[in-house]
């Protein structure tokens, strides 16, 4: 476990990954509209938004998940809907489980908590973290 980690309190997709979705999805864009027919114009154009969206919905969630220091610590994550605040106290349950993904094992942070009387699971992998999940998990157990 590095310094760096176990000092770090929150994390989000990169925001040079962001600009790279947003810039691929005005240069989409701008390529449907000068597209000659109409389904390369559709195709391209559902392309366009799809990045557009992406992006916006990374910035949106920026950061996707955060400790909030103090007595007690809050787990703070960010959503489409905003904010959800959670006591260690709610987490049941913290771990690094590796999926099979395009023949690839990826690691996946599981974090399962107690919300309003119903048990959530909540997944985030590198993407949403933009650090390595075990990292982050290393990190909560410091902090939380």
């Amino acid at each position: 476990m590095t310094t760096d980690s176990v000092s770090r309190l929150s994390w989000s997709t990169p925001p040079a990954a962001l600009a790279v979705c947003g810039v691929g999805g005005v240069v989409l864009a701008a390529a449907a509209v000068l597209a000659n027919d109409a389904p390369a114009r559709l195709l391209i154009g559902l392309a366009a938004f799809g990045l557009l969206c992406l992006a916006g919905l990374g910035l949106r969630q920026r950061p996707r998940l955060s400790v909030e220091p103090g007595d007690p610590a809050y787990l703070v994550v960010r959503g489409v809907a905003g904010p959800q605040r959670y006591s260690s106290k709610q987490i049941t349950r913290a771990r690094v489980v590796n999926y099979r993904r395009l023949g690839r094992r990826m690691p996946m942070l599981e974090i399962d908590v107690q919300h309003e009387g119903d048990e959530k699971l909540l997944i985030f992998g590198r993407w949403d973290l933009g650090a390595s999940p075990d990292d982050v998990l290393d990190s909560l157990r410091a902090h939380l």
